[in-house]
């Protein structure tokens, strides 16, 4: 034994020393938590398959009797018990709609048909049961609705991120009759919700007179894909208002981000810099201008508070390629749908030509590897914080759960995969001495 231990030792003193003379130290691989690897477009696609997969064998297009479970297809009468369908997630809500978005991006970019199917099937179903349940209602006021969302909306969730999606199926080739449904919306968005003395949409919960920076997308959007549809630029001035007036009382010109929640009848004006509503303010941005007429008065405001907003969130992406549930507390969770969100609106600026691909090219593809760290073999989708409402003290976003199930993670993930596949196959990634770089040629 004695032996053993001393020519193990003797062995194992031989070993070359490893030092800055005879090792390249700069090569020397560093141990990253999130792949730092540029991904191949092929690759990217079967992410996005494997969502599309979940989903589709869990978002079912039927109205079904509560109590028995059968299907009803008889809507010349009122039945109280009639439900949609329960699959994992609810097909009318906001974030279906981002959803709806993300298939149709994601077979744009892949050239696969049945992303686009999985809309064009369920915006088809949405529209054909609120015309029935319209001529219902036509007869017996009271009947109760599980379209009441689509008919009555009460809310800007109710209307705008669904109305955007349905407009965007429609311009990509849907025949099916959503006209009807689409007015509807807009009506309640231009003529209904509440709005500020200065016309700027606002809600009074939970407080009077407050603007929540989620609006922005679940109003913006939906304006300007209207203004694309009808070519009436008062969608696009509406639009375009919503931005500047919420930027002036939200945005902080410091640290380049959006404050989460604005209270007018507050002295001062908590700042709480909640990551996905900001995924919502720079995506609605990023959705304007992609539509807005170039010679629009207001296209270089937007563009520029886009430019500024991206600077800030770059300045506080974790080295893991995630940003935090509070931007710029570091000691708040990682969460994934922002993250998306924002992989999403990088890549698609530059894929537009409004940012630099060299300075923000490598950040938006180590976000998308973070991404896909959270998608797992079922194809769903991790790490996503839960519906939010408004805080004005840090545990009550500090402390939001997370869930599998939370439906806010799924569209940004299709979107942020088809943005990324038009990055790689529109510029040219390399790694250079350890770095992945952007070059402006492909």
């Amino acid at each position: 034994m004695l032996y053993f231990l001393c020519s193990s030792s003797f062995a194992f003193a031989q070993e070359p020393k490893m030092n800055d003379s005879n090792t390249p130290l700069h090569l020397l691989q560093p141990n990253y938590p999130t792949p730092y690897t540029i991904s191949s477009p092929e690759q990217v696609e079967a992410v996005i398959n494997k969502v599309y997969t979940y989903l589709n064998a869990n978002t079912p297009t039927k109205v079904v009797d509560e109590k028995s479970g059968k299907e009803i297809t008889d809507f010349s009468k009122p039945n109280d018990k009639a439900i949609l369908a329960k699959g994992d997630f609810r097909l009318l809500s906001y974030e279906w709609g981002v959803t709806y978005a993300g298939m149709l991006a994601a077979s744009k970019a892949t050239g696969k048909d049945a992303y686009a199917e999985y809309v064009n099937n369920r915006v088809s179903f949405i529209a054909d049961m609120a015309n029935k349940y319209r001529k219902l209602k036509e007869q017996y006021p009271e009947a109760k609705t599980p379209f009441r969302s689509v008919l009555e909306p009460h809310a800007l969730d109710d209307a705008g991120a669904i109305c955007a999606a349905i407009i965007k199926a429609k311009r990509n080739g849907l025949d099916a009759d959503v006209q009807p449904v689409i007015d509807n919306y807009i009506d309640y968005i231009s003529n209904k919700q509440f709005r500020l003395f200065d016309g700027t949409l606002a809600r009074n919960r939970p407080l009077p007179n407050t603007l929540w920076l989620d609006d922005l997308f679940m109003s913006v959007p939906a304006l300007a894909q209207m203004g694309k549809l009808t070519g009436d630029r008062k969608y696009f001035d509406d639009a375009v208002k919503q931005v500047v007036q919420f930027s002036e009382r939200m945005f902080n010109e410091d640290k380049n981000l959006y404050m989460h929640g604005w209270v007018q009848d507050m002295g001062v004006h908590p700042q709480f810099h909640w990551a996905r509503a900001n995924g919502w303010a720079v995506m609605t941005k990023v959705e304007l201008l992609d539509v807005l007429p170039e010679d629009h008065p207001g296209r270089e405001k937007v563009m520029d508070l886009l430019k500024k907003h991206i600077y800030g969130l770059a300045s506080y992406q974790d080295g893991t390629g995630f940003w935090h549930q509070l931007i710029d507390r570091n000691d708040s969770y990682l969460e994934t749908s922002a993250t998306a969100i924002y992989t999403y609106a990088i890549a698609k600026a530059i894929n537009n030509g409004w940012i630099d691909e060299k300075a923000y090219g490598s950040m938006a593809l180590l976000a998308w590897n973070a991404v896909v760290s959270k998608v797992n073999d079922e194809g769903q989708v991790e790490g996503t914080c839960v519906g939010t409402g408004m805080g004005f003290d840090p545990a009550f976003y500090y402390h939001r759960p997370i869930n599998i199930y939370a439906a806010h993670g799924y569209g940004p993930v299709l979107l942020a995969g088809a943005e990324i596949i038009n990055l790689l196959n529109n510029k040219k990634a390399e790694i250079n001495d350890s770095a992945i770089l952007f070059s402006e040629n492909n």
